[in-house]
């Protein structure tokens, strides 16, 4: 009886090790199918592995199907373009050698490259329920966590628990917003490893930064639909350090009074410096832009770094100058009473950049505008 029980013991442990073999070997074939350097393979774990599998399945779904907005599909149908055994052929455009096409792939790489150099943040495609499914390579660069770290992982994972409404909400797409491709512009606050040495540390230890997000929805309409969200994400405060004539800068209190503004927004706007302090910003503001100077207020009172959508700002004697604002709150040496470790804010700093000349300057919206003789 006990010779067959240990018969039956060493049989199944035959058969787990053999179980475990095959599937190691699974893994490293699976593995070997990746489209990343040896080096970096050779230190993927199961879970891993399958993870960057399901992204990278996920991607080329995107990337060989019709992935574009709905408007722009429906154009393509007009133009008279079919699908036929997974190639696509143009009626309109007329066919494609393959070397040229192989030359523009070259071009359209070297062009992604010097985008993502010139843009200061990195890509993000994100699904519909918050998964990473691309990230580009240079995200190591922003938050010390490289593309393999983070693809296949949901957003929620990474960023404030404050802000996983928001996302929600802009993660959230409707017929008409995948019809129209509409547009994202929001602020997240996500984990970073890096330290203020530009040093990779323990995701325990990482600190929370600020990103501005900016993109559209677009839409796999073929084989199968698929949505998602193309985004490029900048981290803030941007640098400011090649600020042009047509900018300039500002101080103002939590409510967004001024406190303070340098020579050239009198340059820009007209209005004296004695005209502006003590002024809400508010009241320089486009009646039809509150809601957007509302937004960005939040966004700094609630994550301390914003960038507004562009508004626009009255000028003295008559019409508008359209402009972007990036803010953020300046904390005080003292801290806060109500908040133990925390600081109590002093005051906001804002970087104005004009983005227009001065439009319809004849139209007065207000009185401020007024020039008394």
């Amino acid at each position: 009886m006990t010779a067959d029980k240990e018969k039956r013991r060493a049989i199944s442990r035959d058969a787990a090790r053999r179980r475990r073999r095959v599937e190691s070997e699974v893994f490293e074939d699976l593995s070997r199918l990746l489209p990343l350097q040896p080096s970096v393979r050779a230190h993927l774990d199961k879970p891993s592995v399958i993870r960057l599998t399901l992204s990278y399945i996920r991607m080329h779904t995107l990337l060989t199907g019709d992935t574009r907005t709905r408007a722009e599909a429906s154009h393509k149908v007009k133009c008279g373009r079919v699908m036929n055994g997974g190639e696509e052929r143009g009626e309109c455009d007329g066919g494609r050698e393959e070397g040229e096409k192989g030359t523009e792939e070259v071009e359209a790489s070297e062009e992604t490259n010097l985008y993502l150099r010139i843009l200061e943040g990195f890509l993000i495609v994100l699904s519909t329920e918050g998964d990473m499914i691309y990230l580009s390579d240079n995200v190591s660069k922003y938050m010390g966590l490289t593309q393999n770290e983070l693809m296949g992982h949901n957003i929620f994972e990474f960023t404030h628990p404050c802000d996983h409404e928001e996302i929600r909400n802009n993660l959230r797409l409707t017929a008409e917003d995948v019809c129209c491709g509409a547009k994202r512009d929001f602020v997240m606050r996500i984990k970073s490893a890096l330290t203020h040495r530009g040093r990779s540390a323990n995701l325990k230890s990482a600190t929370w930064k600020v990103l501005h997000c900016q993109g559209r929805a677009k839409v796999c309409v073929a084989p199968s639909s698929v949505s998602c969200l193309l985004l490029t994400c900048q981290p803030l405060p941007l640098s400011h350090t090649l600020l042009s004539a047509n900018t300039f800068t500002s101080q103002h209190s939590m409510d967004m009074r001024i406190t303070f503004c340098d020579q050239r927004m009198n340059l820009l706007l007209g209005f004296s410096t004695e005209e502006l302090l003590g002024r809400s910003i508010y009241d320089l503001c486009h009646t039809l832009d509150i809601n957007n100077l509302t937004k960005n207020h939040l966004n700094l009172c609630i994550k301390s770094q914003s960038v507004s959508a562009q508004y626009r700002m009255l000028v003295r004697g008559g019409g508008y100058v359209w402009v972007e604002t990036h803010s953020a709150v300046i904390p005080s040496v003292r801290p806060s009473k109500s908040r133990p470790g925390a600081h109590q804010p002093l005051c906001i700093l804002c970087v104005t950049y004009v983005l227009s000349g001065v439009e319809e300057p004849c139209l007065q919206l207000s009185v401020d505008q007024i020039v008394h003789t």
